[in-house]
């Protein structure tokens, strides 16, 4: 599609949008890119002294749970900021849109780029610990590299949509940030699918939240490899493959419906 291939053919203008979204998010700190390494880092040990330490539950019966817990985290944080960030992206960025003509999805798309080295910090914080930790996961860790770029793909084609739209119709933004919370709570990050405390009595919740949420593939097949030392389910691969063409699919023609109006709405 000609919508993403024109980040090979503007490579050099994508780089610039990257390089100055980057600076721009830590502009005026002193230790600057360091904080790329330095809020991950943060977040990972927030969430793991609070869940994994302070909250106890059957629900978090697991050996090794903060690795369990970690392994969860740098897809659901990616996707998360990702979309936030990106949503306000062609508005924030509307004085330049209305003076240059350019391929305007690599707004957006450099956002995303931004949020993908946090992503990398900490998928590799992960990795290495997985190979500390875990001597049955050495064999399949590097099964989440390709994994990783799969989810880079489908949170990319989400973001643009979100962003085109949001373009239109404001209260997009605002929709996304409402769904984050609960969406984070319905995702398989803070417990395993098999071992809620309600699955028995309650087995049409489990399938909803298997199959019913687009990020429980992208969680379940993150994990498998790094936690569980196994190859994902074809099932979990399969439907990450699929929601993924879906999300570029959508955002490209959510875009192309929308681009010519881009300019006149922000």
């Amino acid at each position: 599609m000609s919508i993403y291939a024109d980040l090979l053919r503007y490579r050099e203008l994508f780089a610039s949008l990257f390089q100055r979204d980057l600076r721009a998010k830590y502009k005026g700190s002193a230790l600057g890119l360091v904080w790329t390494l330095a809020l991950p880092l943060t977040l990972m040990l927030v969430y793991l002294v609070v869940f994994s330490v302070m909250w106890k539950a059957s629900a978090t019966d697991v050996d090794h749970y903060w690795l369990f817990l970690l392994c969860g985290l740098p897809p659901w944080v990616f996707f998360s900021s990702s979309l936030q960030s990106s949503a306000r992206s062609l508005v924030e960025n509307a004085g330049l849109i209305r003076k240059v003509r350019f391929p305007r999805q690599l707004v957006p798309l450099s956002i995303v780029a931004t949020q993908l080295v946090a992503f990398v910090v900490m998928t590799a914080i992960v990795f290495v610990l997985s190979l500390i930790v875990l001597p049955e996961a050495r064999s399949t860790a590097w099964l989440s590299i390709p994994i990783a770029a799969v989810i880079v793909l489908f949170v990319s084609g989400l973001s643009l949509a979100v962003a085109s739209g949001n373009a239109i119709y404001r209260d997009i933004e605002f929709v996304v940030t409402a769904l984050l919370l609960p969406l984070f709570f319905l995702t398989p990050i803070l417990y395993s699918v098999d071992k809620l405390p309600g699955a028995h009595g309650h087995p049409w919740l489990v399938d909803l939240i298997q199959w019913g949420n687009p990020l429980t593939p992208v969680i379940e097949c993150f994990r498998a490899p790094l936690f569980q030392g196994e190859v994902p389910s074809t099932a979990n691969l399969v439907y990450l493959v699929v929601e993924t063409v879906v999300a570029l699919v959508l955002g490209a023609w959510i875009f192309s419906s929308v681009d010519d109006r881009i300019a006149a709405e922000v």
